[in-house]
């Protein structure tokens, strides 16, 4: 890459070799910024051309890029984001995770956009950011240290109050390479789809470490980016469907969830939940004393520190989780106390697990030992039952040490399952390319079962946006496999261009035309959504070219018997995608451009985004 004099971005990438103990700095063109714009996009392109077939996920050759994007470190609300992009192991592919809170606008503050890490140091080590400078630290000290108290102790260390410095780092599940181990950081915001943590463990690197800098990012022009960031934000707190998240954060879909048949409940053994108004943040914030923990810039009220009044937990601290916390320790594992959902979300995130797989694992141990195929001998004297809070926390405590069974859980849901075997095997949820979903019963949201099993990252991709006739589309029948496949396949893409941005997706959720335009305010550019998306669909066929030369083929892009089972009960009763299966990729593929018997994309669409690189490496 060569100097960049682009403004909007600081033009810089940190580079560093943990296996040399080396840091540079390297700057970056302005046209790789303009065709994949930054974070998810940036590290797709250095992911691709630097890893290629052969580097497994914990090669130290594998790269671990942590990147920001333009409107990073701006006046845009929740502009701390970063993504994390490696090769993972679940999928043995690629990955793209993101995590708000203050990390991508410190980087930026210090002068970067992106942070490139290779090969792995021989002991435990830390990345210190400063005053624009970068050095590696011992971090011996921290060894088994949970993701919380690294924050407080490297603080500590560099002398500086807490939220003048973010740290993301790994858990014990991280240090023991757990496959599902997440980076978490600034107490409570995790980048952990497709085992990020686990690629840092392999490392040897503990965190990274982001004082905040003097720098400030260039805006190309203020006044413009000043009145978009107001307009962005009006039309968030005028919309109902957005106002919710801005005033309650996403634990308000909960009951919503329950009524549309996609709330997961007993690991998809029923769809039917009683207990979940308890789950929604107007009624139970009232029962805590509440403080608030927000991301940089953030104005949003969904965020917040939760201490529990009375009980067995009385005096708990933890970040109140966001939806799909609340749904994997409460209904995925059959758990109707409140107080205990909030000690094992935050239990999940301190060991440094990806909460999504987590939730997954243990609400098939509970359905299998429910069900007499496990028995307490074989769980190491746990009684796994629904619900049982503690048994659960003494278990996630076990697979982030890689101890007793937790050492074969600590594979994951398919390969602990498949080990297993027999009618164990068959109760497990999972895509066949080896990650979870998120934390939805799919079997009520046929659009995302169909996302999460072609997505190249270990999660979705797509995603309606909040105006689907923006782009010419419209949502349709949600249990009409073309129509479904075809929405999935237009807006794909969409929320791809939107991590490339270097902010959190809630304080964007608007049409796409007003985030394009605070792009253009920053940066000088003149695109527009036709771009955006173009943008979008240029990294999505290049991921998907990087997993086809990894050996991750479409043969996995189905989801497992239980993922893809008939719900018996509930709103979505009855409905069964696995008959409609074929002939959604048979369309998915087609409307994508992508050859249906390989996979591959197809000469003519990587020439439409310009990948002639990949078409030459797969043609």
């Amino acid at each position: 890459m060569t100097e960049s004099s682009q403004p909007g971005f600081q033009g810089k990438i940190l580079r560093v070799d943990l296996t040399l103990g080396q840091i540079a700095e390297e700057m970056i063109d302005a046209s790789t910024l303009r065709k994949f714009v930054g974070g998810t996009g940036l590290g797709a392109k250095i992911l691709y051309d630097e890893v290629p077939p052969g580097v497994e996920w914990s090669d130290p050759a594998n790269r671990l890029i942590v990147a920001s994007g333009p409107l990073g470190g701006t006046r845009i609300m929740g502009s701390g984001t970063i993504s994390v992009v490696t090769k993972g192991p679940m999928t043995n592919g690629a990955t793209s995770s993101q995590a708000n809170g203050y990390l991508g606008a410190y980087l930026r503050f210090n002068g970067y956009d992106a942070i490139v890490i290779q090969g792995a140091a021989d002991k435990l080590v830390y990345l210190n950011l400063h005053d624009g400078l970068a050095e590696l630290r011992d971090a011996s000290h921290l060894k088994g240290k949970d993701t919380w108290d690294i924050q407080d102790a490297i603080a500590a260390e560099v002398g500086k109050a807490t939220k003048q410095v973010s740290v993301f780092g790994i858990g014990p599940a991280g240090e023991n390479m757990v496959r599902f181990a997440a980076i978490a950081g600034d107490k409570g915001h995790v980048a952990g789809h497709n085992g990020t943590g686990a690629v840092m463990g392999s490392k040897k690197l503990k965190a990274i470490v982001a004082i905040r800098g003097k720098s400030n990012v260039q805006v190309q022009q203020p006044e413009a980016l000043a009145g978009v960031a107001e307009r962005i934000v009006e039309a968030i707190k005028a919309d109902p469907a957005s106002r919710r998240f801005y005033d309650y954060g996403t634990g308000m879909i909960y009951s919503g969830a329950e009524a549309g048949g996609w709330l997961p409940v007993k690991n998809y053994t029923t769809n039917v939940f009683p207990e979940h108004e308890s789950f929604m943040a107007v009624n139970y914030r009232s029962r805590f004393a509440i403080k608030p923990h927000p991301c940089w810039a953030c104005q949003m009220k969904h965020l917040h520190m939760l201490t529990v009044p009375d009980g067995p937990y009385a005096g708990f601290v933890g970040e109140e989780p966001e939806y799909e916390q609340w749904a994997a320790w409460g209904s995925v594992i059959g758990n109707t106390d409140l107080n205990g959902a909030l000690v094992l979300a935050n239990e999940t995130d301190r060991l440094g697990l990806e909460n999504n797989e987590a939730g997954w694992l243990i609400g098939w141990v509970m359905d299998c030992f429910e069900k007499g195929l496990f028995t307490e001998e074989q769980t190491d004297g746990l009684k796994m039952n629904w619900g049982n809070v503690e048994a659960t926390r003494a278990m996630l405590r076990k697979i982030a040490n890689r101890d007793g069974f937790g050492n074969l859980l600590a594979e994951g849901v398919m390969r602990a399952s498949q080990w297993i075997g027999g009618e164990a095997a068959n109760l497990a949820i999972y895509t066949k390319k080896g990650n979870t979903p998120r934390g939805h019963d799919h079997r009520g949201r046929w659009f995302e079962m169909l996302d999460t099993s072609v997505s190249n990252t270990g999660t979705i991709e797509a995603g309606p946006p909040v105006k689907p006739e923006e782009i010419g589309l419209k949502e349709g029948d949600g249990f009409s496999g073309q129509q479904v496949s075809t929405l999935v396949a237009g807006t794909k893409g969409r929320m791809v261009f939107e991590d490339c941005l270097g902010v959190c997706r809630f304080c964007t959720r608007t049409e796409l035309r007003p985030v394009v335009e605070a792009v253009n305010a920053v940066t000088g550019w003149d695109m527009n959504v036709d771009e955006a998306m173009a943008v979008g669909k240029r990294i999505v066929n290049l991921l998907r070219a990087f997993n086809i030369r990894h050996g991750v083929s479409g043969d996995g892009e189905a989801p497992s018997s239980r993922y893809g089972s008939v719900p018996s009960d509930g709103p979505a009763k009855g409905k069964n995608i696995a008959v409609e299966w074929d002939r959604m990729l048979d369309n998915y593929y087609q409307l994508m451009g992508w050859d249906r018997k390989t996979g591959k994309p197809l000469p003519d669409t990587l020439r439409r985004y310009g990948l002639k690189k990949q078409l030459e490496d797969l043609w």
